[in-house]
Formats: structure tokens, sequence, C-alpha cells
């Protein structure tokens, strides 16, 4: 609520300027002179400037100023642009011209500073000569901007600072949940590392436009990266959230989201397409949240409750959604996800000890620690156990296999001496051995069933040793 309170405030002080300082346009035939500008047959503008695909005059009559304090021609859009005021030149963004080739692309944003003695009392004339043949995509509305303002333009300095905040927070939260996930490869950890990451990367992107004056053809990639992370988070969102309270249609829901939010790809205008995909998300998310409620799982009505304050904020003040982007709310999803995590796997980690404790008076058995939790091994069932780093491979009769959080080492100390090491990476147990043969210049280790196992040269002897000790 306090977000909501805040951009209500900026929004409310600066509205008054920009109805103040609202241009209308005309469009004109036009081309420089030895006055400056010379312009013929203007009509008014319909419904909004756009110079995409060619070269366009235009001009404005403005009232001048009643204060002494500064003023500047504020433009941001896809164009190259000049400006005039009063037959005098304001100043140049790239070069507009009339075709792809003879124009310079400009930056997105320009600032031309109008000196006190350009102004005349009472009418004065704005120009601009725009053109834009390098956008790479058509937009909407190409021209986000072209007011005189006060000079220097006041900068949300605050808005920044908590856009810096909250992509911190979610990038931590991201090493978070990336760390859960190489301890114990949940597949919830990961989706939710995946979520903090991208919704951090939208708030670097939609930094952009205020810390980086960029050229405006990049202006095209910036707002399809806008949305192809927003879509992103809605089917991770989506998955997250089936995965914890619909397991079984969720793949029919993912495929649902990747369905619907893609499509928001046809709609008209990256704001729209970005807002839609988020509103998708959040409501085919709040699906499995409500199936959950109804079943009276476990997180269900918090989870609920935040996708509908998430949904009605999308809804109920979509430009702010677009302008400030998510992630503010996706920062106060992840962070207690996050908190949520860390508590489970230590009751996880807890529960895991009882079990080990409880299967120490079983000696017919291994104790096999996984991600999905304890499982007791009879050991006549392991043919052989493969070591992979810090994880061993349990190789088990009629081709199953298990991965055990135990490095060979230790585990050799736990096994019978029915088991014995042939290589470096591999435990044999020798109940399940048919032959050892040659393999050329090596040696390998035949089993009743599965894979032949490599035999190290240093190892031989002691192997030969058991076999003869213990004939098949």
């Amino acid at each position: 609520m306090w977000r909501i309170l805040f951009l209500t405030l900026v929004l409310t002080s600066l509205a008054p300027l920009a109805r103040a300082q609202d241009l209308s346009w005309q469009t004109c035939q036009g081309a420089i002179g030895p006055g400056g500008p010379v312009l013929s047959d203007c009509r008014p503008v319909e419904d909004f400037v756009d110079p995409q695909g060619r070269a366009l005059w235009i001009r404005a009559t403005i009232l001048s100023p009643k204060d002494t304090r500064p003023r500047a021609l504020y433009l941001a859009g896809v164009a190259s642009s000049e400006a005039w005021l009063n037959g005098r030149p304001l100043g140049t963004n790239g070069r507009p011209a009339a075709s792809r080739g003879a124009e310079v692309p400009g930056r997105y944003q320009a600032i031309f500073p109008i000196r006190e003695t350009s102004w005349q009392p009472g009418d004065n004339t704005l120009v601009l000569h725009l053109s834009s043949f390098h956008g790479g995509l058509r937009f909407a509305r190409p021209m986000s901007a072209m007011v005189v303002l006060p000079h220097p333009y006041p900068q949300r300095t605050a808005l920044l600072a908590i856009t810096f905040v909250a992509a911190g927070t979610l990038l931590a939260a991201a090493f978070g949940f990336g760390v859960i996930h190489a301890l114990r490869r949940t597949g919830s950890s990961l989706v939710l590392a995946a979520m903090a990451g991208v919704a951090a990367l939208q708030a670097v992107v939609e930094s952009l436009r205020p810390l980086f004056d960029y050229p405006y053809p990049l202006h095209a990639w910036r707002m399809s990266t806008i949305w192809a992370l927003a879509a992103v988070f809605a089917v991770l969102l989506v998955t997250y959230v089936a995965s914890r309270f619909l397991v079984r249609q969720r793949g029919p829901l993912v495929g649902l989201a990747l369905g619907l939010v893609g499509a928001t790809v046809l709609l008209p205008g990256f704001d729209i397409k970005t807002v839609w995909a988020l509103i998708i998300g959040v409501a085919l998310s709040a699906l499995p949240a409500a199936v959950g409620v109804w079943r009276r799982l476990p997180g269900a009505r918090l989870t609920l409750a935040y996708l509908t304050l998430f949904l009605a904020v999308a809804i109920g003040f979509p430009e702010w959604l677009a302008d400030f982007s998510f992630f503010l709310l996706a920062t106060s999803l992840v962070l207690p996800l996050l908190m949520v995590e860390v508590v489970r796997l230590g009751r996880d980690d807890r529960g895991r000890e009882a079990a080990l404790t409880r299967a120490a008076s079983r000696p017919d058995r291994l104790t096999v620690a996984s991600a999905r939790g304890v499982e007791l091994v009879p050991l006549a069932d392991i043919l052989a156990v493969v070591g992979a780093d810090d994880y061993a491979e349990l190789r088990l009769v009629g081709g199953r296999s298990l991965l055990h959080a135990a490095r060979l080492d230790a585990l050799m100390a736990q096994l019978p001496e029915t088991f014995l090491r042939i290589h470096r990476s591999v435990i044999v147990n020798l109940s399940h051995v048919q032959r050892l043969e040659r393999d050329g210049d090596r040696w390998r280790l035949l089993l009743t069933e599965g894979a032949p196992l490599p035999v190290s040269r240093s190892r031989q002897a002691a192997l030969r040793e058991a076999l003869d000790a213990a004939p098949l």
C-alpha cells in the first residue's frame, strides 16, 4: 500500500505540469530556408505524431513563459530530430532525413535548452523535423513526449533507488534459491531462482531509460526484452503455483500459460503486451491456489491472497505496472517464499537425521539420502556403486539407479566385505560378479546384469584374490 500511496503523490504532483505543457501539433510540408524552416500546407494532427518510415515536419504554437525559470524542449521517442523556436535552432538529435540511408539515428531522449532570448512576447512557433527509419519494430505511439518543461527536469531518484534495492534483493534471493537447488536438487527452488532472476533483470532493463542515453534503434530491443521477461515470469509463476497445489494438472496448465501468454505478442503496444502477459500469468496461477484453498493445503490461502492483490493492482493501475514494473510485487512474493523454503529444508534435514538414526540398526540395508528423501536399500540389490564427484550412483538390480549424497570413501567404510573397490570411482558387489575378462590392454568386470565395469591395474590383484577366495 505504501508504494501505491507514494506513486499517487508523485503522479499527482506532475499532473498539473504535464497538462500545462500539452501542445497542439500541425503537420506541414517543409524545407530549410536561409532564415530557418519554411512550412506550408499545414494541417492539424488528428491522433498522434508518427514519423516512422518518413520524414515529418510539425509545428505548434506555445505561449511565452510567465516567469524567468529556464525552459527546455524535452523529446522522447523513436526518431531523429531537429528543433527551432521562432526560426532559431534549438538543437539536433541525430540527423533526420527522407530516407534510411541519409538518416543518422539519434538518441531516444533529447533535451534542447531554450535561451531566454529565443522567446518573444505572446505566441511562439515551435517547429520539429522528425524521421524514423531505424526503429526495427513499428510502435503504436512512437513519440512518448514532446513538451516544454522547466529545466533541469526533476529526476525521480527515489524510484530509481527503490528499483536498485529491489533488484539487489531479487538477485540475492536468486542466489539463495540457486544454492538450495545445488544442495537439494528441488525443482521448486530452481523455479523460484529463475523467477527472482527474471524479476531482477526486469528491474535493470526498466531502469535503462533514465540511466543510459541509448540510441533510439535500441528502444525496440529494450521494449521486446521487457515483454519477454514479463512473459517468462508469468509462465514460471504458473509453474510454481501449479507444482504446489495442482501437481497432476501442472502440464496442461503450464501449456495453457505458454499459449495465452505467448499470444500477447499479437497485441498492439508493448505496454499492453507486458501488462496482459502478467495479468494472464497471475490469473492462471490463482486457479491452482484456489484449488489448494478448497483442499485446505498449507500456504494456499496466503498465496491466493497475494495473487489477488497482484491482480487487483495490475487491473486497477495498469500504467503503473507497465511503467514501474512488477519487480516490487515480485520481491514481496519471492522473499517470503525463500524464508519458507529455508524453514522447510531445515525440517527435512531433521527428519532425514531421524531416519538415518533409525536405519543404523539395519546392517543388511544401506541408508540412501537423496533429493527425494531417505530410502533403505537392501545390500543384496546393489550391483555396484559408481562415484560422481560428491555423489554416488547406486546401480541396482532390475536396471534401477539411485543418486546418493555420499562419497565413495565414506561408503566403503559402511559396506560389508562382500563389496570391493575395483577402480578409483567404482565399488562392486562381489555377489553379482560373473567374470573378469580382458578388453584390449585393459580389464573389465562383467556382472549378472548391467554394463561392464572398468578394473584399474593397481586393484587387479586384490580383485583376483577376492574372486579366488569366493569362487562363483
